[in-house]
């Protein structure tokens, strides 16, 4: 049986709308899209590599995986596009439809809850969220998140979409490691206490 494990940027103060590009995000007014990208070091792009290079299958809304789909497939200027195309990729989506545009794309139908946790049962590998705001409250709520690899980047957004919503459930988790970067960035790793 597999974990889930989310990768999230936030700010300081919870925020995880937009954080790569000025247009990925805007709604709401948002107007602070790109907020991360001053903070990239060679010690973020390592830890993310090696999570990623032990990583599974992705797991995404369909936000998210639109987005995705538009900046990395085909792209040679980073480590990451070829490791996107070749992993294989759930999309939760009451709207979508499959075939999917991106190669290695599966549709996750029915309820999502009860998918995602066959998901878990059928998978070997842990299976990774990035980014996915609605998705990943709708697998807190469930109980579904074993692990929080949270980026916590110097700074206060004062608006924007944040992780964790207002009347989410009660959780509790362990730290099990942190990471400072030479920015400023502290990447943090909790996980769900294997005897809660």
């Amino acid at each position: 049986m597999s974990k889930i494990v989310a990768v999230e940027s936030l700010s300081l103060d919870g925020v995880m709308q937009a954080p790569g590009r000025a247009d990925e995000d805007e709604r709401g007014g948002f107007d602070h899209g790109g907020w991360t990208t001053r903070y990239n070091d060679s010690t973020k792009g390592r830890i993310m590599a090696a999570g990623m290079a032990d990583a599974g299958p992705l797991l995404f809304g369909r936000r998210t995986y639109e987005d995705f789909f538009k900046v990395w497939p085909g792209r040679r200027d980073n480590p990451f596009s070829e490791v996107l195309d070749n992993t294989q990729k759930y999309v939760v989506s009451t709207t979508m439809r499959e075939p999917l545009p991106w190669k290695n794309s599966t549709l996750v139908k029915g309820d999502v809850a009860k998918s995602v946790a066959r998901l878990k049962e059928e998978t070997a590998k842990n299976i990774v969220v990035l980014g996915s705001g609605v998705l990943m409250q709708s697998l807190m709520r469930h109980g579904l998140v074993d692990e929080l690899v949270l980026l916590f980047h110097p700074l206060l957004l004062g608006s924007g979409r944040r992780l964790f919503e207002d009347g989410g459930p009660y959780r509790e988790f362990q730290l099990a490691d942190a990471q400072p970067t030479t920015t400023g960035v502290i990447i943090a790793t909790y996980r769900k206490p294997l005897n809660p």
